[in-house]
């Protein structure tokens, strides 16, 4: 795409922001000089209701007005972080804490094995090969080498069924859109092959290893590469050595323009099955191809977008599903393709959700949650009980995939305070052991996490989970985060990572409550924080709010707020309901102008988890109650705010926050700062670099230091002190 050049407002942009900050330095009581933005004074008519948005142009992101302003932004909270004293110290101690060995879950097809790894500083994992669980491994792919800024990722691998050929697909500054290539695993060389314009796709190998099945969009307009709406989705097929401009349409829906594809074939190479979805939908389609037959016929098999449906396996042509029909929480059921009329239940839903399904060694695996943490459930194929597999305490454990043949599966098992540990799993036997364990700079004795039960405005039962330090006072003083994200069917379940690990070790609480709009609780669950119930999502975390403050974890003063995506429309919504209730907020790559979000990028693909403005009065009525940008009022008192977004974020539209920003600055009544963060040559993910991600933590928690005057601990900096066994 191609973008405006913003040399020539470089040095105008820099002299207006350090003439703003001489005006009102940082640490001044006074209220920021913000640059001014570009309006127009565009108001919008809902049936019959009119809606300001002022600050349209800013949707026209390339414009060099609004690079002009986004520059000055950038400038504005680069000197305004950047003079904080603390925050040389907070990125040095992230880098200090992140420089540890990271592996990812092996995979395998035969005794070829695959698996990512970082030594501790890389900016993108490597993807390594061996022969054999405890083979010698080797590069194979090291995408660090692919640019010179270390932004290019690997996004999906799928290795041929012979582990000759490994198709892999890289992505570049952070954008989803996805590039195939063919690496040939013996001699790590790539094919001429290569493949565009996919998202969120899949390669399924034809089992002669000739070729693949992918999904792809059309080629994007002029302009429109990384903020254009997206439609007709398809799947294609790919025969090596050919060029892509020859890779027939294999199935389309050009009446259906939403519907989402992924394709895989079963363990038997028989057949390929086909899940269509429409939009963010959890209901799915399920089609069929019997690969013996030369027409290759898509057959429709459970075509009623009744419930969730999600392949797990085939015994020849009865396949086994997870489904939610007549069961919210899930159950696994199989369905013979000769009759597919008939369901028949293996094992039926039970009190928890369950969230996963594979089928190894001959017995089912079933993760499910049980109050947001994993329990992890084994039976044979029929459906009888056979164990439980245990973990080590309330954590998440990923995983156990392989194949009906396997005699052994991986997990990996972590928690808010445990770092992940990679286990060899013995189908047979139940027996549990360490395959690789990290060596880190946190000592997770040294710290704890409470799980605690609290009611929402309605009365609901929520759960949340809260970390600390050992011997914390509980006397309101404590600094914390309030994380959430509650929507599209998501759970919050536990997780390490150095930046929440960072966080404790600067005296910080760290909670996240299990809001409504996950599946923590299975579907109902989902439904209670959708449409138009989207409003107990919110009320659920001020309620989270109000329980920590009411207990003393914390207090106003110290409490602050985060999330990102959907979780940054929920900060940004509770900010505007309840802007007296916290010390702090960070939203980030948040979905904020909910009347305008479907016009961009894959928002149209959001419809059935939020609605539309423009397709029922219904549902602008209740996006409109909530809508972040929308809501934002004059002369209201914010607390300190700190927005983030991507330059590259085609998922959601930084506009969404260039919007939200400006709104905030311009109705902001007290001195407390509205800044506005795009980090550069990123996507959605926030940071592509390692560098980058240092840096965006660092920028966060500094911000929070000086918001929430917190005081780090006199020996902050040793990043815990010897690394861990």
């Amino acid at each position: 795409m191609m973008r405006v050049p913003i040399a020539a407002f470089a040095i105008a942009v820099c002299l207006s922001s350090q003439a703003a900050l001489a005006a009102a330095p940082a640490g001044s009581a006074n209220r920021l000089a913000y640059p001014p933005p570009p309006s127009d004074g565009t108001v919008n008519t809902y049936y019959g209701t009119q809606v300001a948005d002022p600050y349209r142009p800013l949707e026209s992101i390339d414009a060099p007005t609004t690079r002009a302003w986004v520059e000055a932004e950038s400038a504005l909270a680069r000197s305004y972080l950047d003079a904080i004293p603390q925050r040389a110290a907070i990125a040095s101690h992230l880098q200090s804490i992140v420089n540890y060995e990271r592996y990812g879950l092996p995979f395998h097809m035969r005794d070829q094995y695959f698996y990512l790894y970082n030594s501790g500083l890389q900016n993108q994992s490597v993807l390594y090969t061996m022969r054999g669980i405890h083979g010698v491994p080797r590069v194979l792919i090291d995408p660090n080498a692919l640019s010179t800024d270390g932004s290019v990722t690997i996004g999906g691998e799928s290795p041929s069924w012979n582990a000759r050929f490994l198709a892999y697909s890289t992505q570049s500054s952070g954008s989803d859109w996805q590039t195939w290539h063919v690496r040939d695993v013996a001699t790590g060389k790539d094919l001429p092959d290569t493949l565009q314009w996919s998202k969120f796709a899949s390669a399924a190998w034809l089992p002669d290893d000739n070729g693949f099945f992918y999904e792809r969009y059309p080629v994007p307009s002029a302009g429109e590469t990384y903020k254009g709406a997206l439609y007709d989705h398809a799947v294609y097929f790919h025969k090596l050595g050919t060029p892509e401009s020859d890779d027939p349409r294999f199935y389309y829906r050009p009446e259906d323009k939403n519907w989402l594809y992924g394709t895989q074939v079963t363990e038997d190479g028989r057949y390929l099955v086909l899940t269509v979805s429409a939009n963010t939908s959890i209901n799915t389609r399920i089609g069929y191809v019997d690969l013996r037959d030369p027409k290759r016929t898509v057959r429709e098999l459970l075509w009623k977008n009744d419930a969730q449906w999600n392949y797990v396996a085939n015994a020849g042509p009865i396949f086994y599903f997870t489904s939610t029909l007549n069961a919210p929480n899930s159950r696994v059921v199989t369905v013979d393709v000769r009759r597919p009329q008939k369901v028949q239940t293996v094992v039926a839903q039970g009190a928890f959700a369950l969230q996963a399904a594979s089928l190894v060694g001959k017995r089912l695996i079933l993760s499910y949650l049980a109050d947001a943490h994993s329990a992890v459930k084994i039976y044979d194929e029929r459906g009888r009980f056979v164990r439980n597999v245990g973990l080590p305490g309330l954590g998440d454990a990923t995983g156990f995939g392989g194949f009906s043949t396997d005699r052994s599966t991986f997990y990996t098992y972590a928690g808010w305070t445990t770092p992940p540990t990679t286990y060899l799993y013995d189908v047979a036997s139940g027996t549990s052991s360490v395959y690789r364990k990290p060596r880190i700079a946190f000592d997770p004795s040294e710290y704890a996490t409470d799980e605690v039960f609290y009611r929402s405005k309605d009365g609901t039962r929520v759960p949340m989970t809260i970390s600390y330090r050992k011997g914390t006072p509980f006397d309101g003083s404590a600094p914390t985060i309030l994380y959430g994200y509650g929507g599209f069917d998501i759970p919050m379940t536990p997780y390490f990572s150095t930046a929440i690990a960072t966080w404790l070790q600067m005296g910080g609480v760290y909670a996240v409550a299990n809001i409504r709009g996950g599946s923590e609780y299975g579907e109902a669950w989902h439904r209670g924080g959708m449409l138009g119930h989207k409003q107990n999502v919110f009320d659920d975390f001020i309620a989270a709010a109000e329980y920590l403050i009411a207990r003393n974890y914390t207090s106003t003063p110290k409490l602050a707020i985060k999330g990102e995506s959907n979780g940054g429309l929920l900060i940004g919504a509770v900010e505007t309901q309840r802007p007296d209730l916290f010390g702090a907020a960070v939203p980030g790559v948040g979905v904020l102008d909910m009347l305008r979000f479907d016009k961009f990028t894959i928002g149209n693909f959001w419809i059935p988890e939020y609605g539309c403005s423009t397709c029922d009065q219904s549902d602008f009525e209740w996006l409109a109650k909530y809508s972040p940008y929308a809501n934002v009022r004059p002369n209201t008192t914010y607390p300190p705010t700190l927005i983030m977004t991507s330059d590259h974020d085609d998922r959601v539209f930084p506009a969404h926050s260039f919007k939200f920003a400006a709104k905030m600055q311009a109705d902001q009544a007290g001195s407390a700062p509205i800044l506005l963060r795009v980090q550069l040559k990123a996507g959605h993910g926030g940071s592509t670099t390692l560098a980058q991600s240092i840096d965006s933590t660092a920028d966060i928690y500094a911000f929070l230091v000086k918001s929430l005057q917190m005081e780090l601990p006199a020996n902050f900096g040793s990043a815990g002190g010897t690394p861990q066994p």
